[in-house]
């Protein structure tokens, strides 16, 4: 998907929080849970243990104007200052996306990454027809997530995992948007 002209990336009003653009001060406490163990391990692409810098690149490209992904952060703050975890929309061909997220572990359970995928369903900031997500089978609360905005699942798959250093096994899901 491709964008005429400058592509400004919103901030998206949520339920009690707000999906902001990365910032680069952002580096600290991203790397902070981007580090932990179990949530390196719930992702495709976070090394564990997170090597240096590797926080500071993917801040760099989530900021490059050519870009194939838009990265927020989930913020509860007045001041945005906080980060609660962080939602991903990569973009695909024929007006598709894949979203991706991840919440704080001492905030699992409590609906934050449900609203959080639901919020940016509803603002659908590259104008997409079609979002697909991926979970690994190990992971059934991240498949709720999904399931909870509408998503339907339609298929197994597999996807290799950094953190693993190796082939997982995955849920992929489907939501139409028009």
């Amino acid at each position: 998907m491709s964008f005429e002209g400058v592509y400004t990336q919103p901030t998206i009003q949520a339920d009690g929080f707000v999906l902001r653009p990365l910032r680069k001060a952002d580096a600290g406490p991203i790397g902070l849970y981007a580090a932990d163990e179990r949530i390196a391990k719930a992702t495709s692409s976070i090394p564990h243990p997170l090597p240096p810098g590797t926080t500071e690149g993917f801040i760099a490209r989530s900021l490059a104007e050519e870009r194939d992904e838009d990265v927020w952060v989930i913020d509860p703050s007045d001041d945005r200052s906080e980060v609660l975890g962080v939602i991903g929309l990569t973009r695909m061909d024929r007006e598709q996306s894949e979203i991706g997220y991840w919440v704080a572990p001492q905030l699992w359970g409590n609906g934050l990454a449900s609203k959080a995928v639901e919020a940016l369903v509803q603002a659908n900031p590259q104008a997409c027809r079609t979002l697909f997500g991926s979970v690994f089978q190990d992971n059934p609360a991240s498949a709720r997530v999904l399931t909870n905005a509408g998503f339907e699942y339609i298929g197994d798959a597999e996807t290799f995992s950094v953190a693993r250093d190796a082939s997982v096994s995955t849920w992929t899901y489907i939501k139409k948007l028009d």
